[in-house]
């Protein structure tokens, strides 16, 4: 396996990319960048020193991944998304000490035209409507939508909505996976020995 880089593309010195990863059009890769292996970097895409990126994320058009930024494997970040790292900036001051991390655990999906505040976690495998604004931390498996992003549902790891409450006691079974979902008050998990690794 190789890595592929489209001729516009710019990824500085020192940058390690894994194998099998794809860097499209005119996308700038700095050189302290950790990407991880059969990603796709879209066109247009910058990604900073100071971020690591897992294995097999899709990363679509016209997004911009700062400095400490942390996105683990299998994460979907659609068209247009926006991360910050600055939670107050002005144009006046310098704030490159005051960056905040924000990690996206495995397997999340963040929509089109979205916006993540600095200084979140987003759990595993939860799902970010397109055009929400992400203000907080999100829970694993966790429907967002709206400005500012408030939870309105679950999301199984297959990518389809759980029909259960946002609380409460139950279990609820993916038809396409076959993995049983366990309702505890307000976690989701997916029952003990069934989980992906």
């Amino acid at each position: 396996m190789r890595v592929e880089v489209h001729e516009t593309a710019l990824v500085d010195a020192g940058a390690q990319i894994g194998d099998g990863t794809r860097v499209w059009h005119w996308t700038h890769v700095c050189a302290g960048a950790r990407i991880g292996e059969n990603c796709s970097l879209g066109q247009n895409v910058f990604i900073g020193n100071r971020v690591t990126i897992g294995n097999g994320c899709k990363i679509q058009n016209n997004v911009s991944i700062y400095d400490n930024i942390v996105l683990e494997d299998q994460v979907f970040c659609g068209p247009s998304m926006v991360f910050t790292n600055v939670i107050n900036p002005r144009a006046e001051f310098v704030r490159k000490t005051e960056y905040r991390e924000t990690r996206v655990g495995k397997g999340s999906t963040i929509g089109a035209n979205a916006t993540v505040v600095c200084g979140v976690t987003l759990g595993r495998y939860c799902f970010v409507a397109a055009g929400s604004v992400v203000t907080k931390d999100v829970p694993d498996y966790a429907l967002i939508a709206g400005v500012p992003g408030r939870q309105i549902g679950w999301m199984s790891r297959f990518g389809e909505r759980i029909p259960l409450p946002l609380s409460g006691e139950a279990e609820y079974v993916c038809p396409s996976l076959g993995e049983t979902y366990v309702l505890n008050g307000m976690v989701m998990t997916i029952k003990a020995g069934q989980e992906s690794k």
